[in-house]
């Protein structure tokens, strides 16, 4: 570490790990908590489209939509130590919802990508997506609101 870290002070250094070290614990957490929302997410579009026969792109929107806002939930209750929007939770929560909407129509594109143009089925195109998406989700709401 210290041939990385050679012209950096101690202190520096010490504040560097912390930093990494609570950046790496938010982002398992919020793997921890996409992957339960992923589970909410894939379930009901699996259940609209192989069940109900809906299209798959409406059937990823509305999974989409119920794997955000148990997200929401969790990340203010268990993912991130530290909210920048803590007392407008209005504002949080629009902005929230924001990322997600961007989210949400990276979800449909790269939907509409692998399984219309490249035909990949659309259980396994909802596997690639979800990897995609969860990168933007992650960075943005890190970044901006935590």
């Amino acid at each position: 570490m210290s041939v990385l870290m050679g012209d950096f002070s101690l202190q520096q250094q010490a504040s560097f790990c912390q930093r990494l070290k609570e950046f790496i614990s938010s982002f398992v957490r919020y793997l921890v908590a996409g992957g339960a929302g992923f589970l909410i997410d894939y379930g009901i579009f699996a259940t609209c489209h192989e069940v109900f026969g809906w299209h798959h792109l409406l059937s990823a929107t509305i999974g989409f939509i119920c794997g955000l806002v148990f997200v929401y939930v969790v990340s203010n209750k268990w993912v991130f130590t530290n909210r920048k929007m803590q007392h407008q939770q209005v504002v949080e929560f629009i902005v929230f919802s924001v990322i997600g909407v961007i989210g949400l129509l990276l979800t449909v594109l790269f939907m509409w990508i692998f399984t219309d143009v490249c035909s990949i089925h659309a259980l396994i195109s909802k596997l690639l997506t979800t990897a995609l998406v969860l990168v933007w989700n992650f960075g943005a709401r890190k970044y901006i609101l935590y």
